[in-house]
């Protein structure tokens, strides 16, 4: 447990958030403050709970004394001694520091990886089990850039997905995915394995990047036909280059004026991602076995179609459920990822 003084420290600093918004802060530090008055108060209702049954627990000893409250001091300090341990795991864990991109939305970025059309097709797979996964959660999906091959494999998919713990939830999926089937081009029955990799960034808006107009070329073009199509086929699909990195975004939706946005927010958040992956190696360089970590090649999940399997390499999970996962039920790996980087972080917080 942390020191006492470091709790009351966190309880007066969220003493101090709560006064600056009963008075009227500042509006240009309002949102600050309410984002880390709202970041603390689970925190500081969890500090309360456990001093509050840590202060029951010094009265229940002292009653001892008392031979006609004895043992009345004993039944309670019996259910003090169990709920304690539990209070002291639920404030560790509201003390784990939170990921601040966790409340953002995210962009959602699938591209075939080794396999042929095989890995387009399951590349096609995984889209559909993210949007399928982003209903039943009530998240909004926006598609920004989708390019298809003939056979109705991707070559690129980029979405934006908006709702609720976006990032928190889908933070986990970023790396390579790798199918095991007998592909629908297979005429002999064997089994092929193929690759597709997720990239999952943490939208960013303006405030958190500046970007020169120095630093962007903007092009206008026509969204390319079959075999390459786009969201659809108009002379207003944008291509914005970002210079010092090289980087390229496409946008092609109905309008020049939202594509333009839209792009827009895809270089922000790949120019995001790419400062906090700096950030995260800076901090973390001896930490490689971090769940969250979102390698881009580090193989993270295998689909074993003939076994109904699914495997996530990082934490050693195994579950015989892949056609209820590939129907959008991520949450019992999600939910398993979350857990283990729960543990990995109360370690540290221990240590």
């Amino acid at each position: 447990m942390l020191p006492a003084d470091t709790l009351e420290q966190i309880h007066q600093r969220f003493g101090f958030l709560e006064a600056q918004l009963a008075e009227g802060a500042d509006p240009a530090r309002l949102a600050d403050l309410a984002r880390e008055y709202d970041q603390l108060k689970p925190v500081v209702e969890a500090i309360q709970r456990y001093r509050a049954a840590l202060a029951q627990r010094d009265e229940a000893q002292a009653l001892l004394e008392d031979p006609e409250m004895r043992e009345l001091a004993r039944e309670e300090l019996a259910e003090l001694e169990a709920e304690l341990p539990e209070l002291e795991a639920r404030l560790k864990l509201a003390l784990i520091p939170k990921d601040a991109a966790d409340a953002r939305p995210a962009i959602l970025e699938i591209r075939p990886g080794t396999g042929g059309d095989e890995a387009g097709l399951f590349a096609a797979d995984l889209l559909r089990m993210y949007q399928r996964y982003a209903d039943n959660m009530g998240w909004r999906c926006e598609m920004i850039s989708l390019s298809e091959t003939e056979i109705g494999g991707l070559k690129e998919a980029v979405m934006r997905v908006q709702g609720e713990g976006v990032f928190a939830r889908l933070k986990y999926e970023s790396g390579v995915h790798r199918v095991q089937r007998v592909p629908v081009t297979e005429s002999g029955g064997r089994i092929h394995t193929s690759a597709a990799t997720v990239a999952v960034l943490p939208e960013a808006g303006e405030v958190d990047l500046h970007i020169p107009d120095s630093d962007l070329r903007i092009d206008t073009m026509r969204a390319s036909g079959a075999g390459g199509q786009h969201v659809n086929t108009t002379d207003s699909a944008v291509r914005i280059t970002h210079v010092p990195t090289g980087i390229i975004v496409v946008s092609a939706e109905k309008s020049q004026h939202r594509n333009r946005a839209l792009a827009m927010e895809v270089l922000r958040a790949r120019l995001f991602d790419m400062e906090r992956r700096k950030q995260d190696e800076a901090r973390a360089a001896d930490r490689k076995s971090q769940v969250g970590s979102g390698d881009r090649s580090e193989r993270i999940r295998t689909y074993n179609v003939p076994q109904g399997r699914l495997t996530d390499h990082r934490i050693n999970l195994t579950l015989y459920a892949l056609s209820q996962v590939m129907g959008g039920d991520l949450d019992p790996v999600i939910e398993a990822l979350t857990a283990h980087d729960q543990a990995q972080k109360l370690a540290e917080l221990e240590g």
